[in-house]
């Protein structure tokens, strides 16, 4: 193939998706390079990897850092498992069963979706008071309350993600398995949920990594340092600009991105195919 005929049809490609790398690319290398600056200023990484030294990542040992990275762990887990379970069970009872209220059901679920939930943080702070006055365990500044709202902000979405994927596996399998004798039961847990693996692994990931990264509701919930997650720990380093250390920011940043990293490069292999195999129905 010529060169100009390469360049016009293949080559500028090339550069467009090398362009997008760099740019997706730098603000990793700078924050990497701001770690390891003893520093502690963003302005002394200004020249990359100028100085190299590890005291940022060892004074986290002196901080609440990792209190927090098991506090967003549990959280997040949590909210992952419960999110998925919950979520599949609304999910097949949808794609299997014929109820009055169904079509309202999951059109009202396509509404609620379209609001992010950071949009009632007032509410939710004034009912986690009013419930924690009856159950301490749901009220504010507990874990628990955390984890029941970010389940109920993410039922919506995630509900009618898994319920075109649950179209997709035939009904004869289930009246096979019925004429077996199965139970709904039976056939939910052994054969429904083995073949929807797929979407349960994309929707226990993105539920995961949204979990991991709240700021806001979890602000609002989570009063006590001890009970912080990242999102909220980290902030707090830097919130006043006078005493803000970036290193030790930048370090806590890099390191809470590991778990994040691992999960997604473990479920890589379900990500195209859960997420594109509900979008058609046959």
């Amino acid at each position: 193939m010529p060169a100009g005929r390469w360049a016009r049809e293949l080559g500028w490609r090339h550069v467009v998706g090398v362009l997008a790398v760099l740019y997706a690319v730098f603000p990793i290398v700078y924050v990497v390079s701001a770690s390891l600056s003893p520093t502690g200023t963003l302005t002394g990484s200004n020249d990359l990897f100028a100085q190299v030294s590890g005291v940022n990542y060892a004074e986290l040992g002196d901080t609440k850092f990792w209190t927090w990275m098991g506090n967003t762990l549990v959280i997040g887990v949590a909210t992952a498992v419960g999110t998925v379970l919950m979520g599949a069970a609304a999910a097949y009872a949808f794609s299997r069963f014929r109820f009055a209220g169904r079509r309202l059901g999951l059109t009202s679920l396509l509404i609620i979706q379209m609001f992010p939930q950071m949009l009632a943080f007032v509410a939710i702070f004034l009912l986690l008071i009013s419930l924690g006055e009856v159950v301490p365990v749901l009220g504010l500044n507990s874990k628990i309350a955390l984890i029941c709202v970010y389940l109920g902000g993410a039922l919506g979405v995630n509900t009618f993600l898994m319920y075109g994927f649950f179209n997709t596996v035939p009904r004869e399998l289930d009246e096979a398995a019925k004429i077996d004798g199965a139970t709904h039961a039976q056939v939910y847990w052994t054969i429904i949920l083995r073949l929807v693996t797929p979407i349960l692994a994309v929707v226990g990931l993105l539920s995961f990594i949204s979990t991991f990264g709240e700021f806001i509701i979890a602000r609002v919930v989570l009063q006590s340092e001890s009970n912080w997650t990242l999102a909220v720990g980290l902030y707090g380093w830097v919130s006043s600009l006078l005493e803000a250390n970036w290193g030790l920011f930048a370090a806590g940043a890099v390191l809470s991105a590991i778990p994040v990293l691992a999960l997604f490069l473990f479920l890589q292999k379900y990500i195209v195919g859960g997420l594109t195999a509900g979008s058609v129905k046959g």
